[in-house]
C-alpha cells in the first residue's frame, strides 16, 4: 500500500521567461521530475528540445514566442495531474488582479492549479475565494529587468499541492 502511494506522486519542475537562454542548471534541478511545466516566453525552440530530453514536457507559448515555439505550443492548456486539475498560460494575472477572463474561465473549470509567467515576478498566492493556489516561477532567462533568476520544483500527491521549493539560479 505504501509503494502505490509514492507511485501516485508527480515531481514537476516550472520555469518561465527563459527568453532562449539555456542554463545547464535547469538539468540538474529538473532531473527526477516526472514533468516539466514552462510557462511561456521560451524564446527559441531549441530550449523546448533541450527540456523534453530532461522529463515530458508542457509548453505554452508567451508573447515574445513566434516560429516554431508557436507551432509547437498552444497560448494556453489545462489538463489534470493526479487529482489536481490546471491551468497554464503565460499572460495571467493572479488573484486579485487577473487578466480580463482569466477568473471567469479559472471558476467555470473548478480549477485547483494556476500557472502563468510574464511578470518575471515570483508569485506563489492562495485565492480563498476560488480555492485555489497560483503560482508565477519567475524568470528563468536572463532577459528582463529582474535580478533574480528562479525556478520551482513541487510535488503533487493526489490532490495536494506539496513540498514546493523556489531555486534561485546563481550565476
Amino acid at each position: 500500500m505504501c509503494l502505490q502511494f509514492f507511485l501516485n506522486m508527480k515531481i514537476i519542475g516550472l520555469l518561465s521567461d527563459t527568453h532562449s537562454y539555456w542554463d545547464e542548471k535547469y538539468v540538474t534541478y529538473f532531473s527526477g521530475c516526472d514533468e516539466i511545466w514552462h510557462a511561456g516566453d521560451i524564446g527559441d525552440i531549441s530550449i523546448v528540445e533541450r527540456l523534453e530530453k530532461i522529463a515530458p514536457l508542457r509548453a505554452v507559448s508567451g508573447n515574445v514566442d513566434h516560429g516554431f515555439v508557436r507551432q509547437e505550443c498552444p497560448t494556453m492548456i489545462k489538463f489534470k495531474v493526479e487529482d489536481v486539475k490546471v491551468f497554464m498560460t503565460h499572460i495571467g494575472g493572479y488573484p486579485g488582479k487577473y487578466s480580463p477572463g482569466i477568473k471567469k474561465l479559472l471558476r467555470e473549470n473548478q480549477i485547483n492549479l494556476f500557472v502563468d509567467g510574464h511578470s518575471h515576478i515570483l508569485k506563489v498566492i492562495y485565492d480563498n475565494e476560488l480555492n485555489l493556489l497560483h503560482i508565477n516561477p519567475g524568470a528563468a532567462g536572463k532577459q528582463g529587468w529582474h535580478n533574480k533568476r528562479t525556478i520551482i520544483r513541487f510535488v503533487i500527491d493526489q490532490e495536494n499541492i506539496k513540498n514546493l521549493e523556489v531555486i534561485e539560479l546563481v550565476g
